[in-house]
């Protein structure tokens, strides 16, 4: 019977602002490097075909570790990975000032949630480019997802390993439990750092759909190492 998983990684703590000042693509800070190497000693043990891994600075700091643990695991980037872009202008803004901006978009009508915040990518850009680098991706696997919705999957589907973010991690559950996309997708699946969720594909109706089998397993992280 034929079998897939899918294991979605958030990456670490990422050091958002440095003396103050917001980093647009930021690195891990060191508390988030420590959560990395645990979250690479969890997964040295485990067996997966294929690596992907998002073209972020934080998600590809979280990567290096678990590079290393996995040594005969193939790894590529892929920018359909990606979180959504915040504006570039952002680079170097004071942080209380993107802290601001962030906190004041929450409350803006539905219907402006979907053009993400003003300079930046748009949320309908954003769920357009991931869910079609997800498609390609499993369709250059074999996997072909029927019209009403369930799928095929080939006898010799590889179990796969993201690592990427909030955002794109939403999107793809989203995609693959067949939900309506929403442009707050963070706020419906809120993963914690350095956390892991797998996806399995079920046997139904002769067909297979993917289900949520682990959602931001964080239990390789001490409690005053969690963060999200």
């Amino acid at each position: 019977m034929a079998h897939m998983e899918i294991v979605l990684i958030r990456h670490a703590q990422p050091e958002w602002d440095r003396a103050d000042v917001a980093q647009v693509d930021p690195g891990l800070t060191p508390l988030g490097a420590q959560q990395a190497e645990r979250l690479a000693d969890r997964l040295s043990t485990e067996h997966f075909d294929r690596m992907l891994v998002s073209t972020a600075r934080r998600a590809q700091q979280t990567a290096m570790p678990i590079i290393a643990a996995l040594p005969g695991v193939p790894h590529e980037d892929r920018q359909w990975l990606h979180e959504i872009h915040m504006p570039a202008s952002w680079q170097g803004t004071p942080a209380q000032e993107v802290t601001r901006a962030l906190h004041d978009a929450r409350f803006r009508p539905r219907d402006q949630w979907w053009d993400g915040m003003p300079g930046g990518e748009s949320f309908e850009d954003f769920h357009a480019r991931v869910t079609i680098g997800l498609r390609s991706e499993l369709a250059e696997l074999g996997l072909e997802q029927r019209e009403d919705g369930l799928w095929h999957i080939p006898a010799n589907a590889p179990r796969l390993l993201l690592v990427a973010h909030a955002g794109t991690n939403s999107v793809v559950l989203g995609a693959l439990l067949g939900l309506e996309p929403e442009p707050w997708e963070w706020e419906r699946f809120a993963s914690d750092h350095a956390s892991i969720t797998v996806l399995r594909t079920v046997r139904i109706a002769q067909s297979y759909i993917f289900s949520l089998q682990g959602f931001s397993d964080h239990g390789h992280l001490p409690d005053a190492m969690v963060t999200g």
